[in-house]
């Protein structure tokens, strides 16, 4: 301590520490009042984070002065709170910086004051993050950590010694490498991103760390920064690496960004950056957003979905911006880049980059965009645009107007495009990011950043889009063909990719419009076509696959795959194998292009089983079903044989079971029933068997006992109360008075533990089946945040088969544990026999079908008593 003035290590008594943190909190207070005053502006948003960072800076230096530290030493802010800005619930990051050869470690007096100066900070409010270095330890972990030296970076003197602080920057900057530092820091932008899915439209996005979000900005300034290219956007307008447009451009979008990144702090009174949906709404409120209704009473937008459409705008140009200047900045930083190789007269490739060959190409020859795009595609090597080129889209926007969008040379250019045996997906991706596809297709721009709130997509509506094509590629790679081995195999055989990839771009392009986005979309593509000069079969068959994109999921997962007539109606409304085929691949696309949470083997084994059957009748003749039952029993005894079974041995369960349950059944789950049940076929035990799902995901359940009216709601709470979720049901009655029930179910600790689970339910669910005495109260499951904050209305369908003979129940509903219990029960109490079981969960959201029959179904009084009970159970 040699040479510093000590003074007697001593706190500052409660009083003053108290007149700080009211002084503090008082001014905070008012700031943010005016924070709340002002709706819809994003202006004065710079000056308030100032003003909260200046009200920090005082309350700090009124502690150091009474914190007794030594002379010498200085109290510097670091990270955000150094660039002069705070956020209301951000953290007040300091650095107390000291000179060489001083220690806490060895001096516990000075490890006194530090410690009660922290601790006053905490008690005058200030939610401090911070650190105690020398300058040389500063020195070093900046050398060997990007964060610190990053964080060092935007130091700032708040107090203390000045002439410590001058040596610090001094030797911090001597030591800092601007190219070294600049490749740490996209490295690790990159992997920000990742994390993010590379997109800022997630549907709960963070509006500092998203891709697009406030971080993307600070980078730019942070890597201009090391390299002395400039500290704000002005700065490097004047230096030509951002023309004045585009600082005026991210001008706008950072003070967006940043009003709303304070007023999520304020609405959820602590930091929080995450646009999470609780808090979406009062966001959007306290910018003046309120839901739009139609004049019927129902909601066109949420508040919610009017502010994350502006993030969402916001966020893509930032994205475009942050692309330009840190390839600007690349260039500065390596001046001896490769030299340009012309491609043609327009543009050139400059380090595998496409360059135009002039600043104002788009606007002298707008045909010139589209054709950017066709060389992207065509151009072996190029994996990107120019710093240049992007910049000159950018600017060139008002150019892609009407007539832009009318150009018969354009449509020929796009239709090129689209025809490309290879390059569709980064094409189609790169345009949207660039903000060309919503120019050119207009009615794309509509749904660009919408959100859909219907608890199956979890992404935007243009993103979704994007991965639907991006699927549909994947059909038509063979390195990709593991994947989806059945697709690929059709795709191999389809002669013209670019009517899916229309397809695709096109099926749910009229989402958020109010009325049937399928039809409405068709429309659009016929509108496409026709201008795009495509030919009148194919503009037919695309405008199929539109209208009807959800058709083929809703007969394989609602309807009885079993019966004929349902095969028979579904091969009349695609009419032939080439529109089946098509409509095969873009539905497999479209669901997996949902949500990673959404697909699953049972799914698509039910989408395959669907077009295999439409195949057969499709091939000429109504389904034999006497046939197909004798093929099926056929392949069946090969089955059994293979185990040695009896002679004959299957006889007796196979004559108590009717056409519906060999109809419903494939050969081996025939031959495995009858392997386990035969020898036991009327006797009064209970038999559960269980074995891992032959579609590879799950377990496959049977269950053989004598049938009895609450059976299916018994089996229903076992597997609630185990945690198992059940994907389909297949429920018959045989003719000796016993049950055969059938079961798909999934858990969360498959596969690993498939021997132990099989044991555990073939045990646990036969003692549940055997035990008598009334059914257990369903259990009242939590419901997820996202159904919290987007409920749906539940809906109950109950109404005759074609034939009047059995019912068909379709329940629409927010998921929760218990739920499928709970319908049970209600099905048990009145007595009604289920014969099939549909349970469909598309992300959060239920789509379950129900056969069922029963005398109370005749009576319309016990009908509505019926709907009513269903609709209480499944009330979120």
């Amino acid at each position: 301590m040699t040479g510093h003035a000590v003074v007697a290590a001593k706190s500052p008594p409660p009083s003053a520490t108290a007149d700080i943190r009211e002084g503090y909190k008082a001014r905070k207070a008012h700031l943010l009042a005016a924070l709340k005053s002002d709706a819809g502006s994003t202006r004065g948003i710079r000056g308030l984070l100032q003003a909260l960072s200046e009200a920090a800076d005082e309350a700090l230096r009124k502690l150091w002065d009474r914190a007794g530290l030594p002379a010498g030493a200085a109290l510097v802010a670091v990270g955000g709170f150094g660039r002069g800005e705070l956020f209301p619930h951000s953290d007040v990051d300091v650095l107390l910086l000291v000179p060489d050869g001083i220690s806490c470690e060895h001096d516990a007096a000075l490890k006194l004051r530090v410690e009660n100066f922290i601790g006053g900070c905490w008690d005058a409010g200030l939610e401090i993050g911070s650190s105690v270095r020398t300058l040389q330890d500063c020195l070093a972990q900046a050398a060997s950590d990007v964060t610190v030296q990053t964080s060092l970076l935007e130091a700032r003197l708040v107090t203390g010694s000045r002439k410590l602080f001058t040596t610090f920057q001094q030797r911090y900057l001597a030591q800092m490498d601007p190219v070294a530092f600049f490749t740490a820091k996209t490295l690790e932008m990159r992997q920000r991103h990742t994390k993010f899915e590379n997109t800022p439209y997630s549907l709960e996005p963070n509006c500092k760390e998203s891709p697009g979000g406030l971080r993307d900005l600070q980078v730019i300034l942070w890597v201009a920064n090391a390299a002395g290219f400039g500290k704000s956007w002005d700065e490097l307008a004047r230096r030509g690496l951002a023309t004045a447009f585009e600082a005026r451009q991210i001008k706008h979008n950072e003070a967006l960004l940043s009003m709303i990144r304070a007023r999520l702090h304020v609405v959820a009174g602590r930091r929080e950056d995450r646009l999470v949906f609780d808090l979406q709404n009062a966001v959007a409120e306290s910018f003046g957003y309120q839901a739009t209704m139609r004049t019927d009473g129902r909601m066109v937008a949420r508040a919610s979905e009017r502010l994350m459409k502006r993030f969402y705008w916001a966020a893509k140009a930032v994205t475009q911006l942050n692309q330009i200047l840190l390839l600007n900045i690349e260039e500065r930083l390596h001046p001896a880049a490769a030299e340009a190789r012309p491609i043609n007269g327009r543009f050139s490739e400059k380090a595998g980059m496409i360059e135009v060959a002039s600043d104002d190409l788009y606007l002298k020859h707008p045909t010139a965009i589209l054709e950017t795009f066709l060389l992207y595609q065509t151009t072996p090597g190029i994996k990107g645009l120019s710093a240049r080129t992007l910049r000159a889209l950018y600017n060139a926007r008002k150019v892609m107007d009407a007539k832009f969008r009318g150009d018969p040379r354009n449509h020929a250019t796009f239709r090129a495009m689209l025809m490309q045996p290879r390059g569709i997906t980064h094409a189609m991706r790169l345009m949207n990011q660039t903000s060309v596809l919503g120019r050119y297709l207009w009615v794309f721009r509509r749904i660009v950043g919408q959100m859909q709130h219907d608890l199956f997509h979890v992404y935007t509506v243009d993103q979704h889009i994007m991965m639907v094509l991006r699927n549909v590629r994947r059909f038509f790679m063979a390195e990709h063909a593991h994947e989806y081995p059945f697709c690929s195999q059709l795709a191999a055989g389809w002669d013209k990719p670019w009517i899916l990839y229309t397809a695709a771009l096109f099926h749910d392009i009229a989402k958020g419009r109010g009325g049937d986005h399928s039809d409405l979309g068709a429309r659009e593509v016929r509108r496409f076509c026709k201008q795009h000069a495509i030919a009148a079969n194919d503009c037919e068959l695309i405008e199929f696959l539109v209208r009807e994109h959800l058709a083929m999921s809703r007969v394989a997962q609602k309807e009885d795959l079993g019966d004929p007539a349902v095969i028979q109606a579904f091969a009349q409304r695609v009419g032939n194998e080439r529109c089946l085929t098509a409509l095969y691949l873009l539905t497999v696309a479209d669901i997996r292009g949902t949500s990673p949470k959404v697909w699953n083997a049972w799914k698509g084994k039910l989408l395959e089983d669907l077009y295999r059957y439409t195949v057969r009748a499709l091939g000429g003749g109504a389904p034999d079903p006497k046939a197909d039952i004798e093929a099926r029993k056929r392949e069946a005894l090969v089955q059994l044989q293979l185990f040695s079974q009896p002679f004959e041995a299957h006889k007796k369960l196979w004559d108590t079971l009717d056409v519906g349950y060999f109809m419903r059944h494939d050969a081996g789950d025939i031959a495995w029933h009858a392997r386990h049940i035969s020898r036991h076929v009327g006797t009064a035990k209970v038999i559960v068997r269980a074995r891992m799902s032959p579609v590879g995901e799950g377990l496959q359940v049977v269950v053989y006992t004598k049938d009895q009216p609450d059976l299916f709601a018994r089996i229903c709470g076992y597997f609630d109360q185990a945690s198992f979720s059940i994907l389909d049901a297949k429920i018959h009655t045989a003719t000796n008075g016993f049950a055969l029930d059938t079961f798909q179910v999934v858990t969360a600790m498959m596969p690993d533990h498939y021997r132990e689970l099989c044991s555990m339910v073939e045990s646990g669910l036969a003692s549940t089946v055997a035990a008598a005495g009334p059914l257990p109260l369903p259990s009242r499951g939590r419901v997820s945040r996202r159904v919290k904050s987007f409920p749906i209305q539940p809906r109950v369908d109950l109404h005759p088969d074609e034939k009047a003979q059995r019912w068909l129940l379709s329940i629409s509903a927010s998921d929760r544990v218990g739920l499928l219990y709970s319908i049970a029960r209600v099905l048990a109490r009145h007595k009604l026999n289920l014969q099939l079981a549909k349970v469909s969960t598309l992300g959060e959201r239920v789509e379950d079908t129900f056969l069922i029959d029963g005398p109370e179904l005749q009576q319309n009084r016990k009908q509505i008593e019926i709907e009513t009970e269903l609709l209480e159970a499944v009330a979120a």
